[in-house]
């Protein structure tokens, strides 16, 4: 018999850069939920601005430590993936020389600190993949191909170590599964854990303009031009004659995280303007860099609904904070939103081209009461199987039975 109490453990998370995206939002409710049951939850990482962080790591919930944040993060803009590696590897070398022992220790992203962690035999090491980096990467060159190659190699060896792996969906699992072939040959499957989101900090709105609202980092994969395009094909009536609807009240809004020391965010964005420009819809188009989590809520309160764009996205967690503050949503049809979103009941999927992703943006236009209408379905939705609860007893449940089974 296990004592009372004794489920409650000390556990140590490392995640490269806490900033402000999806994996970290992940973190930072995975570090709130486990705080919340009882566990002493320590986070380390390579950078943390405070000035640019998720307010929850402000509230002394839980603890951080930042190790490395003097190593650079590329060089001349180049081998970005190695500099990743060695702030990582220096994070988990001070964590395992400086910290006393951890029950379980939750790697995040970067699966080269595996093998380092596994060197404190008191804990398990759990890996939580987004998306096998080897997919992420581009291979334009020869000399990028010979570059990633141990990278890749690297990669699947040191996921593979972990004594737990967690993907965040369906979609990541099958693409794990034949993306790291000699793993799925050995059997060593991930399990899924949803990512979620919090939704008591979303209120009801009052109001409802004619705008449509785009969230997302700015970066080239997240193909934010898609909603730009299909914009302004709304707005020039090619898809649907707006009756009595005034299209000079419609708008978009571009919003998401903006890091200027990120060369790709700086040339995006100015690509993205100019396009805007092209497309006659600069007057219309509103573009907000890093907003914090209150001027989020409040940009999604105000919304008609929200378009997400990125292909093949993984998981993709502005759809559940979408849906949570009562607004459709209107994404592609491939990857994790094919999890989330319910076509038809909670917002629109579609395939990634302009004139689709029009067609459904000027149903709300011409009925904007079917914005209020999905958006109470995809409340009631992601309430019942995306909340931040819900994913922190299945994290729990698993980072317990896999502690509980190194002692066995």
């Amino acid at each position: 018999m296990e004592k009372k109490g004794s489920s409650k453990m000390n556990i140590a998370i490392i995640h490269p850069d806490l900033g402000i995206g999806g994996a970290e939002r992940l973190i930072v409710d995975a570090a709130m939920e486990l705080a919340s049951l009882g566990h002493k939850v320590h986070i380390f990482t390579s950078h943390h601005d405070k000035n640019r962080c998720f307010e929850e790591t402000l509230s002394g919930v839980f603890d951080i430590t930042v190790y490395g944040a003097f190593l650079p993060r590329h060089i001349f803009y180049r081998l970005h993936a190695v500099c990743a590696y060695l702030r990582c590897m220096f994070v988990a070398l001070c964590l395992l020389f400086m910290w006393p022992s951890f029950d379980v220790i939750l790697a995040d992203q970067v699966s080269v600190v595996v093998p380092i962690l596994k060197l404190k035999k008191s804990a398990k090491v759990v890996f939580y993949c987004h998306f096998p980096d080897l997919l992420l990467a581009q291979r334009t060159t020869i000399l990028r191909r010979i570059y990633r190659k141990p990278i890749d190699f690297i990669e699947e060896i040191t996921t593979g170590m972990a004594d737990l792996i967690l993907v965040n969906s369906r979609f990541t699992a099958s693409t794990f599964a034949s993306t790291f072939k000699n793993l799925d040959a050995c059997g060593i499957k991930p399990a899924v854990l949803y990512p979620a989101v919090n939704v008591d900090q979303f209120e009801k709105p009052d109001a409802i303009k004619l705008n449509f609202l785009s969230i997302n980092r700015f970066e080239r994969k997240k193909n934010i031009e898609l909603a730009i395009s299909a914009f302004a094909m709304v707005h020039a009536h090619e898809v649907h004659d707006h009756q009595g609807v005034n299209m000079n009240d419609v708008s978009l809004t571009v919003a998401g995280g903006f890091d200027n020391r990120l060369r790709e965010n700086v040339e995006y964005l100015e690509e993205l303007k100019k396009l805007a420009e092209r497309e006659g819809v600069s007057q219309r188009v509103r573009f907000i860099t890093s907003c914090s989590t209150a001027e989020r809520n409040a940009l999604l309160g105000q919304c008609l609904c929200v378009l997400y764009t990125p292909k093949d996205e993984h998981f993709g967690i502005v759809p559940l904070e979408a849906m949570a503050a009562y607004k459709p949503v209107i994404a592609c049809n491939s990857g994790g939103p094919v999890e989330t979103v319910k076509h038809g009941v909670t917002g629109f999927l579609c395939d990634p081209s302009p004139r689709e992703f029009a067609s459904a943006m000027s149903n709300f236009i011409q009925d904007p009461h079917m914005s209020e209408k999905m958006g109470q379905d995809a409340r009631q939705h992601v309430a019942e199987s995306f909340s931040t609860k819900i994913f922190g007893q299945h994290l729990n449940r698993y980072l317990v039975d896999i502690a509980r089974g190194k002692k066995e």
